[in-house]
């Protein structure tokens, strides 16, 4: 009897455990954000082989050892290519093991970045981070450049502060706004307050991150909860990435906000202050504006909306955010933020 490949159910218990096993025997973490997995199964129903989907991204693959060279990888692979191609996803991200990477090159894979000996990280498009990288050069300017990296979920006077700091000591600020749409306030109405936000600074240039600089694809844990172990493993990815992107716009210096709150975002700190000097960057902390004895942040004002409480964001964020959310046009978003259950960024 042939081989089966399905989809397995998060219900399959018994098909749950051998996927655990199989991992674990091939060494590989489970990703807890997972929203798809397949396995094949041979007749005795034992699993040898299996991958998994989250987002635009194909991961957690991996072959049982007895049955390796009889290319059930490629398989997998195929089909979940197939289940990305049928929801739309036609420029893939995949994860693998550094001594698999160049399997995946024969696939049509192409390598972007990797982690040590941890992680290979690859697209299917051959010149897809290549020609992000050479649209960001047309907006590169003489002189050392600084960059500053923002969710800006939204643009509070905290944000301001931070490009501030950064826009008086460099000539030239990039700054780099999260395209990936992970909360109630789309990335088009976050860009637009940024850039409103910051009009009166000539020498900040504002950029989308797209699918590059802490996206679902680099760094998924930066939007959804998962272990330490992982959360750094994304980091340092991420982070090698912005590596290879920072000489194109000749960024050596990163400013990042202290970070008291935020799990997941003090933890990247950590791994920037310690990996960004090795890229050639320099790192730049700085302390968090303060309104009232506590840290302006976006989640605070997440928090105040949610609660009912938007007359009193005004001290905490730019003319630009309140004149907006003061506005009918913000009636839908602050409508989306209250209908969240948790507003806080872990």
């Amino acid at each position: 009897m042939a081989d089966t490949l399905i989809a397995v159910s998060p219900k399959d218990t018994r098909a749950q455990r051998q996927l655990d096993a199989l991992l674990e025997q091939e060494g590989i973490c489970r990703d807890g954000n997972l929203d798809y997995t397949c396995g094949l199964f041979d007749a005795d129903w034992k699993l040898a082989a299996t991958g998994s989907c989250f987002g635009n991204t194909i991961r957690c693959l991996a072959v049982d050892r007895r049955r390796q060279g009889e290319g059930l990888l490629n398989q997998v692979v195929s089909h979940l290519m197939e289940v990305q191609a049928e929801r739309g996803n036609t420029h893939l991200f995949l994860y693998t093991k550094p001594q698999s990477a160049r399997f995946f090159c024969d696939l049509g894979f192409y390598e972007i970045a990797r982690v040590e000996d941890r992680l290979v990280f690859l697209e299917n498009r051959r010149r897809g981070f290549s020609d992000y990288c050479t649209a960001l050069e047309q907006m590169r300017r003489e002189g050392e450049a600084a960059a500053v990296v923002m969710n800006a979920n939204p643009f509070t006077l905290g944000h301001l502060h931070l490009v501030e700091r950064a826009a008086a000591a460099h000539e030239t600020v990039h700054l780099f706004v999260l395209s990936e749409e992970a909360g109630p306030i789309p990335s088009t109405v976050r860009r637009r307050l940024v850039q409103a936000g910051v009009s009166h600074l000539s020498n900040v240039i504002c950029h989308e991150s797209g699918p590059y600089i802490i996206s679902g694809a680099t760094f998924p844990s930066y939007f959804l909860k998962d272990a330490d172990s992982v959360i750094h493993t994304h980091a340092a990815l991420d982070l090698e990435v912005f590596g290879k992107i920072a000489p194109r716009l000749n960024i050596r210096y990163r400013y990042v906000g202290e970070e008291k709150s935020s799990r997941v975002t003090a933890l990247y700190n950590g791994e920037m202050v310690r990996r960004l000097p090795e890229l050639g960057i320099q790192c730049r902390v700085i302390p968090r504006l303060e309104h009232d004895g506590q840290p302006v942040s976006a989640s605070t004002v997440r928090r105040w909306i949610h609660d009912g409480r938007l007359g009193e964001i005004g001290p905490l964020v730019p003319k630009t955010t309140w004149d907006y959310f003061a506005s009918p046009e913000a009636k839908p978003v602050i409508a989306a933020i209250r209908a969240c259950e948790d507003v806080i960024h872990y």
